[in-house]
């Protein structure tokens, strides 16, 4: 079976090269995997002693984080090196100084895999939620390296728990450790003979606990907010815009708005300031003298979004009428109530929170602003709404602590 893995995975990277030139992703990828073996030669000693952590993408890295940042307490000599799978993370976080080094995962072929290991010679491999790649793996556990898979979550549905799923079965069994999220996900790894689980939880919850203990405050929008009720909407996409902007533009004139669009491309964000019919300023064109008289700010700008939240009265969280949910704890750990679109299967917080009532699922924008209405009316309704999801993170936190507690046995 790893012999026809590994024709498929040479096959794929073969085409892959073949469409780069045709994708700006799809070039990021080709091209930093072809680099990733390069820059570890020149960022690590013969003489370092390194960590790794993988995640595919920003979601998971933001999983693996509260973990990394407290092996760099416990283990301050050590190099830490993360790997991305997608280039929607890597760009995003190639700079992050959580990390010594940051790159791509080179392919997961024999050839590469040796070689990588060979080079970073880790005392440690950390893997996030859906991350499992063969060779990696049978090398690893075949180096005797302890492997972790943190904040893991498994369904019946998956290949693993399938009459034919025995090839990537025997890749879970690489793993020293599952740390998972639910019952559930234990009880399914346990029903093929893998023992080694912990219920840990999900540690993004650690992850966005954190935002509470910072310092949240922004000038700008002390001065845009002042004492109105302020509503923002955070990783928008067309889809859910389309909702956000009618209803902005028919509402009365008792909120303040702030829309953070997914997209932050010029043109989409001309257009998007071109459709509201209230006063909208762009945070890139702002001016504090002014801007407390201004109905809508859109924010054209990446890394302020977590704070903006902690002004919040009511959130939206986008991504949920297409292309996937973005990340709804982050407004939600403030204590306020958080509405999403339809599509949010798969999204374990959001499904245990749309069942508890803190946050609101619509399907449309008659739902949405009825919704709004019910928010807006009655203050008790809101505050209530908002409890629910504070309480929620407050009580599922701590999966870092157990995952350190176990990590410290097997290093």
């Amino acid at each position: 079976m790893f012999t026809f893995y590994n024709l498929i995975v040479h096959i794929s990277w073969f085409f892959l090269k073949i469409m780069a030139p045709f994708s700006g992703k799809m070039k990021l990828f080709v091209q930093g995997r072809k680099q990733a073996l390069a820059v570890l030669r020149e960022r690590i000693l013969e003489t370092d002693r390194v960590f790794w952590m993988h995640a595919a993408s920003l979601g998971e890295f933001e999983q693996g984080l509260p973990i990394v940042e407290k092996l760099k307490v416990a283990y301050p000599s050590h190099k830490f090196l993360i790997t991305f799978f997608s280039p929607s993370g890597y760009e995003v976080k190639k700079n992050t100084q959580v990390a010594d080094i940051v790159t791509y995962l080179p392919m997961d072929t024999r050839e590469n895999v040796a070689s990588f290991l060979q080079i970073v010679r880790p005392e440690l491999a950390i893997f996030v939620k859906y991350e499992i790649w063969p060779n990696y793996l049978k090398a690893l556990k075949d180096k005797k390296i302890p492997t972790v898979l943190i904040s893991a979550l498994f369904k019946k549905k998956q290949i693993y728990f399938k009459g034919y799923g025995g090839f990537m079965r025997n890749s879970l069994r690489s793993f020293s450790h599952i740390f998972v999220q639910n019952d559930t996900s234990e009880a399914l790894l346990k029903s093929i003979g893998i023992a080694q689980v912990t219920v840990s939880g999900d540690t993004r919850l650690d992850r966005v606990s954190e935002i509470l203990e910072r310092d949240n405050t922004l000038d700008f929008m002390d001065i845009f907010k002042k004492d109105k009720l302020c509503f923002v909407a955070g990783s928008t996409w067309p889809e859910d815009e389309s909702i956000l902007i009618d209803y902005i533009n028919h509402a009365p004139k008792r909120l303040k708005y702030v829309l953070a669009p997914h997209t932050i491309k010029k043109d989409k964000i001309l257009g998007l300031a071109g459709s509201l019919t209230k006063k909208t300023v762009l945070y890139s064109k702002m001016d504090l003298d002014s801007l407390g008289d201004y109905e809508v700010l859109i924010v054209d700008h990446i890394g302020v979004l977590t704070k903006i939240y902690h002004y919040a009265d009511i959130a939206y969280v986008g991504g949920a009428f297409a292309t996937g949910l973005h990340n709804t704890m982050e407004p939600a750990v403030f204590g306020i109530p958080v509405i999403i679109g339809p599509q949010y299967s798969g999204f374990r917080e959001a499904e245990e929170l749309v069942s508890k009532k803190g946050i609101i699922s619509i399907t449309d924008k008659w739902g949405f602003g009825e919704v709004m209405k019910k928010m807006l009316d009655d203050p008790e309704f809101r505050r209530k709404t908002g409890l629910i999801n504070a309480y929620y993170i407050s009580e599922n936190k701590g999966a870092s602590i157990q995952i350190m507690d176990r990590l410290r046995t097997l290093l």
